[in-house]
């Protein structure tokens, strides 16, 4: 009998993070999609198309809370595609670690800066 290696005795290795991250990117899909239909009801629904009216919908802590959630699930929906790409294209180790430490720098700062001009609305 040959050992397929498949079935119950199947050996799996590796970093066994693929169905969660895969579950992960869906979940943020689903929030930014949510949030994109907020931002149309929004928009197709407003009479004010200046400064002011962008002001006074950002002015609602819901909205600016809905904008940071959306944003924190963006940026952790491309934490797991640009993490996926340098651990599947860079194959040196210290390149890989550097590369993943600026994108969380990069994404960090991003958040921050998101931040600060939510609440500074």
């Amino acid at each position: 009998m040959a050992d397929n290696n498949i079935g119950g005795k199947r050996l799996v290795v590796g970093a066994h993070y693929g169905l969660r991250d895969w579950l992960a990117q869906r979940v943020t899909a689903v929030v930014m999609a949510v949030y994109t239909i907020i931002l149309l009801v929004s928009f197709l629904t407003a009479s004010n198309f200046s400064y002011d009216g962008w002001a006074g919908l950002f002015s609602h802590q819901w909205f600016k809370l809905a904008t940071f959630v959306t944003l924190m699930a963006l940026f952790f929906h491309a934490w797991i595609g640009v993490r996926d790409i340098w651990m599947d294209y860079v194959k040196p180790v210290a390149v890989r670690l550097v590369l993943q430490v600026a994108t969380i720098l990069w994404l960090v700062g991003c958040a921050g800066w998101a931040a600060q001009i939510l609440w500074r609305v």
